[in-house]
């Protein structure tokens, strides 16, 4: 029952996480093009606080879980195979690059949008863009390597 229990919150916290960046890069992302510099970026504000905060929800939600089934289902490190070395591998790295993210050009972004200094907003949210970017791929790696070896491949 407990393993069931956190392989299913580790599911959903991925599918949030991961699945919010891809929407936000593959959908959300190219529709903007229709919208004025100013409107984006109040846009793109909201949106960024919305997804951060079920962010700083989804991923220790994630990390909690996956340690629970790699301790309580792999019996640790030792009996984990190579796909949960490198799913957790990339999840700290993901963690990391998220708390960044949040703490530092997502607080740019608020800060120039409440003077407002639309140019910094827009710089900020550029590097946003190129991490949540770097973080999606890093997250769709982390899903393949986990379905791969999951059944062995």
């Amino acid at each position: 029952m407990t393993g069931s229990l956190s392989f299913t919150l580790h599911i959903l916290g991925v599918l949030a996480w991961v699945g919010g960046m891809v929407f936000a890069m593959l959908v959300l992302r190219p529709a903007l093009a229709v919208l004025a510099g100013p409107d984006r970026l109040a846009l793109l504000a909201q949106t960024h606080r919305r997804f951060f905060l079920i962010v700083w929800h989804a991923m220790p939600i994630t990390l909690l879980s996956g340690y629970a089934l790699l301790f309580g289902w792999y019996g640790g490190f030792a009996g984990a195979g190579v796909h949960v070395h490198i799913m957790h591998l990339t999840g700290l790295i993901m963690s990391c690059v998220f708390v960044y993210v949040a703490l530092v050009p997502w607080r740019a972004m608020r800060t120039a949008l409440a003077v407002p200094d639309l140019a910094a907003a827009a710089a900020a949210n550029d590097r946003i863009r190129k991490l949540v970017t770097l973080n999606m791929g890093l997250g769709l790696l982390t899903v393949i390597v986990a379905a791969w070896g999951r059944f062995g491949g």
